[in-house]
């Protein structure tokens, strides 16, 4: 499964279109949770982040007008396109009003409906870049830069000191083999001189190195750098 994917959640009481959407959706590059109800769905909504809501409005039960605007009412952002048998204006201006992002009547032509979802997912704002810089114990280290600073002062580090600190902050919190680290950090290849480049890091970050809080020895594997 592509991670990269947009996560679709697919919300219909019938399971034979329901299923038909998952493969077909599925087919033309989403990845796809279904759910038969709201009950089902709001159980999905605590396991995945999505990055798109279908949803069937007339349900047995709650309907999906009022699971859209409980959804609204409690912040959830989602974008949500409406799908019912329903075709009346006044159908489709309660949909939208309620928080919908678009309305489909069925029965619709698949195709159309991937078009409708991609055009909704491409007006979406941009999410925000990812930080650049991690910070721990009063520590800030900007990955972008390699440069390590505390309380707004810079604090010196070698070339290779950069460089091992960088490839354990860009995976800060795992576990980083000595192998993995004597080649990203640019030592050549010699997992000796990552010991050695750790004993000096740690006597520039950690209040006491025999006993260091932050950059943390793996024991059968390497180090890690453990964040706040």
């Amino acid at each position: 499964m592509d991670e990269t994917e947009p996560h679709l959640l697919v919300v219909d009481d019938d399971m034979r279109l329901r299923e038909l959407l998952r493969r077909y959706l599925s087919d033309n590059g989403f990845r796809v949770t279904t759910a038969g109800n709201a009950r089902e769905a709001r159980a999905s909504f605590a396991s995945f982040a999505f990055d798109l809501i279908v949803l069937d409005v007339m349900m047995p039960g709650e309907s999906g007008l009022e699971l859209t605007r409980e959804l609204r009412a409690g912040g959830a952002h989602p974008p949500i396109l409406l799908l019912t048998a329903m075709a009346e204006p006044e159908d489709r201006v309660n949909g939208l009003e309620q928080g919908a992002e678009d309305f489909m009547a069925k029965p619709f032509e698949p195709r159309e409906l991937v078009l409708r979802i991609r055009n909704i997912l491409q007006r979406r704002p941009a999410p925000e870049p990812a930080p650049r810089d991690l910070r721990f114990g009063g520590f800030r280290f900007d990955l972008d830069r390699g440069e390590l600073s505390r309380g707004g002062e810079p604090v010196h580090l070698t070339a290779a000191e950069a460089g091992l600190l960088a490839s354990l902050a860009q995976r800060a919190g795992k576990a980083v083999s000595r192998e993995e680290l004597s080649q990203s950090a640019q030592l050549g290849g010699n997992v000796r001189s990552v010991d050695v480049q750790v004993t000096r890091l740690r006597r520039k970050i950690e209040r006491d190195p025999r006993f260091p809080r932050y950059l943390q020895t793996v024991r059968g594997t390497g180090y890690a750098l453990k964040p706040d």
